[in-house]
């Protein structure tokens, strides 16, 4: 599909179908580079067949947005005259952890509108240590007509007053992103990396960019990366685009690439139309044999999953949550069991919440973590669990957790103050 000039949606009764599976690892702007020959995806990386540390340059490559989050603190977003500015980007947030509290190489692909609030995006990124040197920018054309960058404002609720979102992304360059518009040749077949990470928030920006989700998710694993995709279901992301029928409809075709599958209570629902048994409107009860039972559905229809994480949360007020989480790895064939490839986090119910955004993606950092340097599906579940968690203990999208602090919490340590 060839998209029209200026940053316009085609009408949700005719929605592009994506692109056929590629034949060779080409992308469409740059040519394919060939893989060491020595090189092969079962030589490391436990249960995910990742490959080896030694022949790559990055440990995680991130696709996705990244926002301006402009937070009100205790305040409200309609009476506040103050905000605190952080990095916001669901993708991002995982490379990021992936730096900061794990010390692996992470790199983001992305795009911005060159200009001051563009770049002071930059400059707050800088201190994550992730590469940004596959993000594009965009020229701008002084008000924002053609492209520009998102802002998320964001409030943290209290009590019962829920945390309350009001995003401003529309016609952002990221949403306009197409196939072949990054070097994918050099960063994934001559730099190489062992994990790819992206998910629906970025698939659901524009058709676009879930062409181009879909493109590099095809182009990275025919180059030997492993694929992790986080479902994170936006209503308002969908809405303009064909609503909960073309979001399932996408990310249906984008489940058949990936290899570890990642989301939250009701995102599999929401994206995938994979039905929970017994699961009523406001998620007061998790019945978690019946999450098992979606988990082993998903992996019926999409035999190339190799692993699948789900967090668990019900929400008591905005301040108190029971927080849970359970992972799934592939079992050997032939085994019997009924908890084969199973395992659960500890839960954590009445857990304090200061602010709640960016647990999941702080499970999904941490989980995948616990699959590629762990090998160890009861470590990823637990680190993952532990670093949403510890995350939620903080402003802001992004985990500030070290790793010596999750591994602390996953051994079972309390809040006793550490001098």
């Amino acid at each position: 599909m060839t998209p029209p000039p200026g940053p316009s949606h085609p009408p949700a009764t005719q929605p592009p179908a994506l692109p056929p599976a590629p034949s060779a690892t080409q992308s469409p702007a740059h040519p394919a580079a060939q893989p060491p020959s020595q090189t092969s995806p079962a030589a490391g990386g436990g249960p995910l067949g990742a490959l080896p540390a030694s022949q790559t340059c990055y440990d995680i490559v991130a696709l996705g947005e990244v926002m301006l989050r402009l937070d009100p603190g205790e305040r409200r977003i309609r009476t506040t005259r103050s905000f605190d500015v952080w990095d916001s980007g669901a993708e991002y947030n995982v490379a990021r952890a992936f730096r900061r509290s794990f010390g692996l190489r992470g790199a983001l692909i992305s795009a911005f509108t060159d200009n001051e609030v563009g770049r002071l995006l930059e400059d707050i990124m800088l201190g994550s240590g992730v590469d940004l040197s596959f993000v594009r920018w965009e020229p701008f054309d002084g008000i924002g007509r053609q492209n520009r960058n998102g802002l998320n404002f964001a409030e943290r609720g209290f009590g019962l007053r829920g945390a309350l979102g009001c995003v401003d992304r529309a016609y952002t360059a990221i949403s306009q992103l197409r196939p072949g518009q990054i070097d994918l040749a050099e960063l994934f077949g001559r730099r190489r990396t062992r994990l790819f990470h992206s998910g629906g928030i970025m698939a659901g920006l524009s058709d676009v960019a879930a062409q181009t989700t879909l493109e590099v998710i095809r182009y990275a694993r025919a180059n030997g990366a492993i694929v992790s995709y986080d479902l994170n279901y936006r209503p308002s992301l969908w809405a303009a685009l064909g609503g909960q029928r073309r979001c399932q409809e996408v990310n249906r075709v984008i489940a058949q690439e990936v290899d570890v599958l990642l989301g939250n209570e009701e995102d599999f629902t929401a994206c995938l139309g994979l039905q929970v048994a017994g699961l009523d409107a406001d998620l007061t009860q998790l019945n978690r044999p019946a999450y098992r039972d979606m988990v082993l559905e998903a992996a019926a229809t999409w035999p190339n999953l190799k692993a699948i994480g789900v967090t668990l949360r019900r929400v008591r007020s905005a301040n108190l949550n029971d927080w849970g989480a359970l992972g799934w790895v592939r079992p050997a064939s032939g085994s019997q069991s009924a908890d084969a490839g199973f395992a659960d986090a500890r839960q954590r119910n009445d857990l304090a919440i200061l602010d709640r955004l960016g647990g999941g993606d702080s499970f999904a950092s941490g989980f995948l973590y616990g699959l590629l340097e762990l090998s160890d599906l009861k470590a990823a579940v637990e680190y993952g669990a532990a670093n949403g968690a510890l995350a939620m203990t903080t402003p802001g999208d992004t985990t500030t957790a070290t790793l010596a602090e999750i591994e602390r919490l996953v051994a079972g340590g309390s809040a006793r103050v550490q001098r």
